[in-house]
């Protein structure tokens, strides 16, 4: 038998992460049965000393906010990938000790379009511009052949994504919140938002909307997925997005590959079902 290894979740918060579902769905279907994965509370702070205490045993970490770019001065590399956007969400250790950073975010982005039928679009628009929206936007240099717009709430964001637009080789517009309502009309509308931030747009959609991708699945559907729906837009969601990257995830980890994308789906949907109980 294989000596067991050890995988997990770090962020704060990160009581709420619905990863430790996806990849223990994984570790069953795939008969890892040595395998654990677990969820801790970490902070910058804390960070280097929770490396520290890492044994031989742990294949992997996944990171959310905010260690996505505190992390990386405590690894070894990191991919071209990741350092696009400055973001590691994936933690992979070699058989020799090293430590490699990952951003599984971005193709996790492409994959799921890909699964809606989005491979290719001539134009698109960001809501927002946090954290996700770089990813969205490293996502959007793949795919988008033509200006990506991106709707802002201050000349800060508006000059970080300049930079991002810059650095990614991206043709960038940016424009104010205030007509975020426009966007709607893109072939492709990424909405990178809080809960609640989109919800007065959902009386704006168009009669005959394209794709939405909305980075949120909690809770689901958005005010603004919702009306989308509604008018017969496609629509992809955060669960699309969380599972993509995962499947990413375990697949570096574990090294095998394909994983199992409906199994680790059906396990998210239960989980996602019972909590809205």
């Amino acid at each position: 038998m294989s000596a067991p290894r050890r995988a997990a979740v770090l962020g704060s918060p990160i009581a709420h992460s619905l990863s430790p579902v996806l990849h223990r769905a994984a570790y069953a279907e795939l008969g890892l049965t040595d395998w654990t994965y677990d969820r801790f509370d970490v902070d910058e702070a804390a960070l280097a000393g929770f490396f520290a205490e890492l044994g031989p045993e742990w294949a992997g970490l996944s990171l959310t906010m905010p260690l996505k770019r505190a992390v990386i001065p405590l690894l070894d590399g990191i991919s071209e990938t990741a350092a696009s956007v400055d973001a590691v969400n994936t933690v992979v250790f070699g058989e020799d000790g090293r430590k490699t950073g990952d951003n599984t975010d971005i193709p996790g982005i492409v994959a799921a379009l890909r699964e809606h039928g989005v491979e290719k679009v001539e134009t698109a628009a960001i809501l927002g511009a946090g954290a996700t929206a770089s990813s969205a936007l490293a996502a959007l240099a793949r795919i988008c052949t033509g200006e990506v717009a991106v709707y802002v709430r201050s000349g800060a964001r508006a000059a970080e994504m300049r930079g991002w637009a810059e650095r990614l080789d991206v043709e960038v517009r940016i424009a104010d919140w205030a007509d975020a309502g426009e966007a709607l009309h893109a072939p492709l509308v990424v909405a990178t938002t809080p809960a609640g931030a989109t919800d007065a747009l959902a009386a704006a959609v168009p009669e005959r909307p394209a794709t939405l991708f909305d980075v949120l699945y909690d809770p689901w559907p958005t005010a603004l997925a919702a009306r989308w729906s509604a008018y017969g837009g496609a629509v992809v969601s955060g669960l699309d997005l969380l599972l993509h990257q995962a499947v990413l995830q375990v697949e570096q980890m574990t090294r095998r590959a394909p994983a199992p994308l409906a199994a680790m789906r059906a396990a998210g949907e239960r989980a996602l079902w019972a909590a809205g109980e």
